[in-house]
């Protein structure tokens, strides 16, 4: 006898299928049915769900399906409840305004990072890492920030099975050299993706806590490789993002003895 659950296994396929959309970002019936190996009559069931729920929309001019801002809305909606966006605007505007570059806040999502709120450069050249946009956390400065800081086994069971896959060059290639790289992250405060995931782009970030001293987001500045230097000769990138960060975690009820 099979072991009973409490999972509905539409549901489940309803919940692949968005997330199959959200890799993929747009597909027909029979495409998905395809990449799920799922019945051409069930997806059409469940798509047709999605469609009048809003959370799918469909495009015209080729019948294809796409996922709505309606999830977008709710996890936004989730953002803005935990206080997050509101506290760190202030900070954010201060950075930028300090650097003229492009600063970020992210939190960790399951494997990756997601990006909720950002400040852009208004510099000619940047690198367009929009609201919502989902990175690897264990090739990028915010990822690692947040990472760094958390309980080791935590940190093994996220990156649990997890491909390194390479960006570019200079991406790191295995758990070793990831637990290397946070080890120095802790000591120094502040992580550097240092053209780690875009190539030409470095970020600087560093870990924002809660009351309990737990790792709730990360802050950054994005720099192109050309303008580094120069800025970090002058303002102090790591200082500075390392400071923000520690302010902002006050407003959150941390105190670090």
């Amino acid at each position: 006898m099979s072991e009973r659950t409490n999972t509905v296994k539409s549901i489940v396929k309803a919940f692949d299928i968005l997330e199959l959309l959200d890799k993929r970002r747009e597909l027909g019936i029979t495409e998905i049915s395809e990449e799920l190996k799922m019945d051409k009559s069930t997806v059409h069931r469940i798509i047709s769900t999605l469609k009048e729920k809003n959370y799918v929309v469909q495009n015209i001019s080729n019948n294809k399906y796409s996922n709505s801002f309606k999830l977008f809305e709710m996890g936004n909606n989730a953002i803005e409840r935990l206080g997050l966006r509101r506290l760190a605007q202030p900070y954010l505007e201060q950075v930028a305004r300090i650097t003229n570059e492009t600063v970020n806040i992210a939190v960790m999502y399951d494997r990756d990072i997601i990006y909720i709120d950002k400040i852009e450069s208004p510099a000619t050249i940047k690198v367009d890492l929009s609201i919502g946009k989902k990175l690897p956390a264990y090739c990028t400065g915010l990822g690692k920030a947040m990472l760094a800081f958390m309980p080791e086994e935590k940190v093994i069971k996220i990156m649990e099975g997890v491909e390194f896959v390479k960006h570019t060059d200079k991406t790191v290639s295995d758990i070793k050299e990831l637990f290397r790289q946070l080890i120095k992250i802790r000591e120094k405060g502040y992580s550097l993706d240092d053209e780690e995931y875009v190539e030409g782009l470095k970020c600087i970030a560093a870990p924002v806590f809660n009351f309990y001293g737990e790792v709730i987001a990360a802050i950054s500045i994005a720099v192109p490789k050309y303008r580094y230097d120069e800025g970090e000769k002058n303002i102090g990138y790591g200082s500075l993002i390392k400071a923000t960060a520690a302010n902002l975690s006050k407003e959150f009820g941390y105190s670090h003895n």
